[in-house]
């Protein structure tokens, strides 16, 4: 390859909701560099191929993902020596999905919760890091909390996801409030199963859309006491 032409690969950073946390999926390396460190899903663009296809060709090739609720291009990495081999480019993909989207993963590749990664190799832990503050910054202003929730849920469960993907406590009154007054949410005709202890069965609730919408451009989400937090 000619020096001044640079290979070019697509990335995957699957998230998903596991035992109230969240979660990456990586694959252990087994050759040189960074052997048996993690990386992320991905491989080389090819010449006729478009970058999101490839992405959605790899992650397919190493997980068999039932479904993929969210998929948007993240960033493109481009420091000469993030590859100690050969300069090569990267444009990531931050993909979410459903906790009821169980994959089929080979024995190199799991879930790893985010605040607790394993060695990773290359750049993938920073590209990790851009894809959690970008799903952090979405929660607060679009209504992509339905790519990470199930298909109904009540307001508790609802609190558990937020608090995972934005990774600090979250009030359930205050989340239902804000979530409602934005049309996020919406109730359905549906309760919960009553718990041998007893207690009245919760309301089950769903998105109002589950494609990606737009809900308060200037909204943040930020752990209360924050000053000028609008809390959750």
């Amino acid at each position: 390859m000619p020096p001044d032409c640079f290979r070019h690969e697509a990335l995957g950073v699957v998230f998903q909701v596991r035992d109230k946390r969240l979660s990456v999926l990586l694959c252990q390396r087994a050759e040189p560099p960074f052997e048996g460190a993690w990386m992320l899903p991905g491989g080389l663009l090819l010449a006729d191929e478009r970058l999101g296809a490839s992405a959605g060709r790899h992650l397919a090739a190493k997980a068999d993902i039932p479904e993929i609720a969210h998929l948007e291009q993240l960033e493109t990495r481009s420091d000469p020596v993030r590859d100690p081999r050969e300069r090569v480019l990267a444009t990531a993909y931050l993909a979410l999905v459903t906790p009821g989207a169980r994959a089929r993963l080979p024995a190199d590749t799991a879930w790893h919760p985010v605040d607790e990664l394993p060695p990773c190799a290359f750049d993938h832990r920073s590209i990790i890091g851009s894809a959690r503050e970008r799903l952090r910054a979405k929660l607060s202003y679009t209504n992509i909390g339905f790519a990470l929730a199930p298909e109904t849920f009540t307001i508790s469960q609802l609190r558990d996801t937020y608090a995972a993907a934005l990774g600090h406590p979250v009030s359930a009154t205050n989340l239902q409030r804000i979530l409602t007054r934005r049309g996020v949410i919406e109730p359905t005709s549906d309760v919960t199963r009553p718990a041998a202890s007893g207690g009245r069965p919760a309301t089950l609730y769903r998105f109002a859309s589950r494609e990606l919408v737009v809900t308060n451009p200037f909204a943040a989400f930020r752990p209360r006491g924050t000053a000028g937090a609008l809390t959750v």
